[in-house]
């Protein structure tokens, strides 16, 4: 039986900071929620990060939306977070982990959720973060736990272990959702469903690619060999 989009149980959130894309991603049955960062507005050109941030609240009025602070210093940090969060109902803010020199955020974590702010604690690789994190989350208040599994299999180690360990310390926050962030192929969707991850953000590229899942293999050997020449064809080449 080949699997389709529709199968999946993970909820799909969209990440990107081109607003075409998302107004284009928001009519997409499969898209429950946004997701962006700083990282990504730089990409975009973005230049005015309230200005950029209070648009697509407009366009995505009824999604879950993800914004990041950026602020280092954890007093800023803490206060454009409060400040994030009074642009919008749908809006999560975004809070790394820690800030750039290793200081934990979980003070400001516990500060936020305590005063019923939707927190996204986002750049987690470890089992020791999540721990700290939902000992810092109220567990009456929505929030959502991103942990990088992409970057943890970039280092070569099996990122599903540590997922699993994840949704097992979060069931001390039942109001907390786990993410499966910085996905690198069709698979890890495949994946973070069969776990019983509840949401997994995609690129752009990788949305596209979901087009894919389940496909018949011998028809796709055959679509990539038709591909293959004609661009051959159309290059004109010769020997």
């Amino acid at each position: 039986m080949s699997l389709n989009a529709t199968d999946l149980s993970v909820k799909i959130f969209a990440d990107g900071a081109d607003k075409d894309q998302i107004r284009n991603a928001s009519a997409n049955p499969l898209i429950k929620g946004f997701t962006t960062n700083p990282t990504l507005m730089r990409k975009s050109g973005v230049t005015n990060y309230a200005a950029f941030a209070r648009e697509v609240i407009e366009i995505i009025p009824n999604h879950s939306l993800s914004l990041e602070v950026f602020a280092d210093d954890l007093h800023e940090m803490e206060r454009q977070a409060r400040e994030i969060a009074t642009w919008g109902k749908n809006v999560y803010v975004k809070v790394p982990i820690s800030n750039t020199k290793g200081e934990s955020t979980a003070p400001i974590l516990e500060s936020l959720s305590k005063d019923g702010i939707k927190i996204n604690v986002t750049a987690l690789m470890t089992e020791a973060q999540v721990m700290s994190t939902v000992e810092a989350l109220s567990a009456d208040v929505p929030s959502y736990i991103s942990v990088f599994a992409g970057r943890v299999a970039d280092t070569g180690i099996d990122p599903i272990p540590l997922m699993r360990r994840s949704l097992s310390i979060m069931e001390a926050a039942p109001e907390s959702e786990l993410i499966w962030a910085s996905p690198r192929e069709v698979l890890n969707v495949v994946q973070a469903s069969e776990i019983g991850c509840h949401i997994i953000t995609v690129t752009y590229d990788i949305l596209n690619k979901l087009n894919s899942l389940g496909k018949d293999l011998d028809a796709f050997s055959l679509d990539t060999v038709k591909m293959f020449y004609s661009d051959a064809s159309d290059s004109g080449f010769s020997i």
